[in-house]
C-alpha cells in the first residue's frame, strides 16, 4: 500500500533524510520512530505530497507523489503535529460527515467552536478531518504530542481500532506509543534508516545473549545468594540483581532455563517466577541511537 524508494530529501547543503527506504501493507500500523530532528516530520511531507524529494520517490497504492501527486492526495488523510483548524468554525461544520463523528467520538462537541475545545478533542478533529473522504491511508505526525495521559489512551484506541480497515503510518519519539499501537516498527536516526521490523522482532538481532529473569522468594538478600551460585552456571556470561529479581545472560544460541531452575530449586531457593526476557523497544532505540552517534564522532 505504501512504498518508500530511496528517498533523500536536502534543504540546500542540509541534507534531511537520505536514502530512505521501507513499505508498509495493506491494514498495517507502522510505527515510524526516532528522536526529535532525525528525519520522521520530513519523510511524513514527502509521502503526502507535501514537499517534493530531492531523489528517489514514495508509492501509495501505486501511485507516484512526483507523477501522480492528485492521486496520491486522494487516498491520504494527514494529520501534521500541528493540525491548523479554523477556531472559529463549529465541529459540525468542520466534521459534517455522520460516520467520522461516530468514530471520532465528537458528538459531545459537536456544537461548540474548535476554539473551545481541548487539545484531546482537536486532535479528535482533526482526525475526523483526516478520515472525511474515507481514505485507505493515513499519515499521523505526533498525534498525542502535547496531550494528558488519558487523551493519550483515546487517541491510541481510536488508531488501534482502524488496524486491518486503514493503512496507517504513526510517526512518533514516545517509545510506548509504538510498543501499544503498531504492529511494525521502522527507527530513523539522523536521516538514515537504522532498523525495521515488526514489534514483537526488532530486538532480536539486535541481542548478543539470551536473557532470563527470575524471581527469588525471601527478598534481595536471598537473591544476592542465589545470583552467586548462579554465576557459577556453565554458559553464564553475567548476572544483575534488582531486589529479589536475577537477571541472569547467557550465550545467545544456548537456553539454560531448565538447568537453572533445577539448581535454584535444588539450592533450596523459593523460585517464584522465571521467563525469558527480550530486549525492549526502549533498549532497541537507545543501542541503535547511541551506536549511530558514536559512529559519526
Amino acid at each position: 500500500m505504501i512504498k518508500i524508494e530511496n528517498v533523500t530529501k536536502m534543504y540546500g547543503p542540509t541534507v534531511a533524510v537520505q536514502n530512505v527506504s521501507f513499505e508498509v501493507q495493506k491494514g498495517e500500523i507502522l510505527g515510524f520512530l526516532g528522536p526529535n530532528g532525525a528525519g520522521k516530520t520530513t519523510t511524513m511531507r514527502v509521502i503526502t505530497g507535501y514537499v517534493p524529494p530531492t531523489d528517489g520517490n514514495a508509492y501509495i497504492a501505486g501511485h507516484s507523489v512526483l507523477d501522480e501527486p492528485l492521486e496520491v492526495k486522494r487516498r491520504i488523510g494527514y494529520v501534521p503535529e500541528t493540525p491548523s483548524m479554523y477556531n472559529d468554525m463549529l465541529v459540525k461544520e468542520y466534521s459534517r460527515v455522520a460516520h467520522v463523528v461516530d468514530l471520532c467520538a465528537l458528538k459531545s462537541v459537536y456544537n461548540k467552536s474548535i476554539g473551545a475545545l481541548s487539545k484531546g478533542f482537536k486532535q479528535r478533529v482533526a482526525l475526523g478531518q483526516a478520515l472525511i473522504n474515507d481514505p485507505p491511508v493515513l499519515v499521523l505526525d505526533e498525534p498525542t504530542s502535547g496531550l494528558d495521559p488519558k487523551q493519550i489512551h483515546e487517541i491510541r484506541t481510536l488508531i488501534k481500532s482502524m488496524e486491518g480497515e486503514r493503512t496507517i503510518i504513526l510517526s512518533t519519539h514516545i517509545l510506548p506509543e509504538v510498543s501499544m499501537t503498531c504492529s511494525k516498527v521502522v527507527i530513523i536516526n539522523d536521516g538514515v534508516i537504522v532498523a525495521a521490523d515488526t514489534t514483537e522482532n526488532i530486538g532480536t538481532g539486535l541481542s548478543e545473549s539470551h536473557q532470563v529473569e527470575l524471581v527469588i522468594g525471601g527478598g534481595k538478600a536471598k537473591a544476592d545468594q542465589a545470583r552467586k551460585m548462579v554465576a557459577l552456571i556453565h554458559g553464564v556470561r553475567g548476572v544483575d540483581v534488582s531486589g529479589n529479581a536475577i537477571v541472569i545472560d547467557s550465550e545467545k544460541d544456548r537456553d539454560l532455563r531448565a538447568e537453572i531452575a533445577r539448581k535454584v530449586v535444588e539450592a533450596g531457593f523459593d523460585l517464584l517466577e522465571m521467563r525469558s526476557r527480550a530486549m525492549s523497544l526502549e533498549d532497541v532505540f537507545l543501542r541503535l541511537v547511541t551506536e549511530e552517534e558514536g559512529v559519526r564522532q
